[in-house]
């Protein structure tokens, strides 16, 4: 049997009349998504009492948001008004990649802005020492590294299997396990692969995270002034928002099931992963921000 050349995705085929609704919805929450990236990216770039390793975490925040939402929304653009949607083999894994490297390196990046909340409010006297510029680069280069080399690496041994059986894939891009359900090749060794690669990608940074943030909480009940307390919160509350929103989402999609209606369901929550929540974590920010909203007034006049 001949390899499979092209993937054909199947998208969304029960629209129907709300076909047109959900496409300006997606075309609308990608446009604003950009938009509230770059220009988080551009505050941060041009306003000088932003230049601190939290904001320069953001940026990559809001690098990894327009990475994963580029990946993704175009291509759901053309397969909600066209009704399905097919690309070559090696454009689906080329998805794949950006999505699993962009997606692993904010798991990372999201853990060093733990880190980097928890130094500031539990050792502020020591921040500037321990979170300085070298390190926070250190941090960031390694985020990238690590999510996009783990990645790659899966990607090359999926290009290795033999795809001769259906090219149909039940979603809106090219995910891991739709796409390995295609394979007639025994696919243990890579799903074994991508089980041990679950620990330095996605559990070990959330219980730093969780750690990170326990002690975090007992330093802000610590303080005595009602108003410290409060700026103490407000400080980390938007990352906190963020946290557990990408978690939530991640956990709920991979821990369901694939079986019957759950497939339903599946796509839903991948839309939050893939189109809501880089929207709304520029919103997050910019909202419970004074310092990105004085940058922006600035930035105005």
């Amino acid at each position: 049997m001949e390899n499979v050349t092209t993937i054909i995705l199947l998208g969304f085929p029960d629209l129907h009349g709300f076909r047109i609704v959900f496409f300006l919805f997606l075309f609308m929450s990608y446009l604003t998504t950009i938009c509230a990236n770059l220009m988080v990216i551009t505050l941060v770039a041009f306003s000088r009492h932003l230049q601190s390793p939290m904001y320069f975490f953001l940026t990559q925040l809001t690098t990894s948001d327009i990475m994963t939402t580029s990946d993704i929304v175009p291509n759901m653009l053309h397969m909600v008004l066209h009704n399905g949607s097919s690309m070559s083999f090696s454009g689906c894994l080329t998805q794949f990649c950006f999505f699993g490297s962009s997606e692993s390196s904010e798991c990372l990046l999201l853990t060093s802005m733990s880190y980097d909340r928890f130094l500031a409010i539990c050792h502020p006297l020591h921040y500037h020492s321990l979170m300085n510029p070298l390190l926070c680069l250190k941090y960031i280069l390694i985020s990238w590294l690590i999510g996009f080399t783990i990645t790659f690496t899966q990607t090359v041994n999926m290009s290795q299997l033999d795809f001769c059986q259906s090219n149909i894939i039940d979603h809106f891009f090219c995910d891991f396990d739709p796409v390995l359900k295609l394979s007639c090749s025994s696919v243990r060794h890579i799903q074994l692969l991508s089980i041990v690669m679950c620990f330095p990608l996605i559990v070990l940074p959330f219980f730093i995270t969780v750690i990170s943030y326990v002690y975090i909480v007992l330093s802000i009940l610590r303080i005595q002034s009602i108003t410290g307390r409060q700026k103490a919160f407000f400080t980390c509350g938007s990352h906190l928002a963020v946290v557990s929103i990408f978690y939530g989402t991640l956990f709920s999609i991979y821990l369901i099931p694939e079986k019957g209606n759950s497939i339903v369901l599946r796509k839903v929550l991948s839309i939050v992963y893939t189109v809501v929540t880089p929207l709304l974590n520029p919103v997050i920010y910019c909202l419970r921000n004074k310092d990105i909203k004085k940058a922006f007034k600035k930035l105005k006049s």
